[in-house]
């Protein structure tokens, strides 16, 4: 696996809430956002906002106690078989297979494993916001 990190994913309570939060310190909210999403361009890597139960259930994980951290870290590649041999890269090194590759309901195709702390990670293939030469992710102004 490439080390990069593409995107850093919070689950919040309170989208909109957040959302003002990070406005007021003076983010710009990229015009990729959604109702029930917002990203915005930190240096090379995408910041996001997302609800917290929604994102537990993208991962098909509990959003209460130790089952769900309230964030997932994910990895951007550039093709659907790329996520499927990333996650079996991943749980070949030792990681745990959380959601098989598959397509999401939003267009793109990913996949979860864990890494041995527990911490997710999204695979994901979109085909929305590509990805350049070195891996990194550029969201729409």
């Amino acid at each position: 696996m490439k080390q990069i990190i593409s995107f850093v994913t919070l689950g919040v309570a309170y989208l909109e809430r957040s959302r003002r939060f990070y406005r007021a310190l003076g983010w710009t909210e990229s015009s990729g956002s959604q109702a029930d999403v917002a990203f915005f361009q930190v240096g090379s890597i995408a910041f996001a906002l997302y609800g917290r139960e929604s994102l537990a259930e993208d991962a098909k994980v509990s959003p209460e106690g130790s089952g769900f951290p309230g964030f997932a870290l994910a990895h951007n590649v550039a093709s659907e078989a790329a996520v499927e041999a990333t996650l079996l890269e991943a749980v070949a090194a030792g990681g745990k297979l959380i959601r098989a590759a598959e397509k999401a309901p939003w267009g793109g195709f990913r996949g979860y494993f864990a890494d041995p702390d527990g911490f997710l990670w999204e695979v994901c293939f979109n085909p929305f916001f590509p990805i350049d030469e070195q891996g990194f992710i550029h969201l729409p102004k």
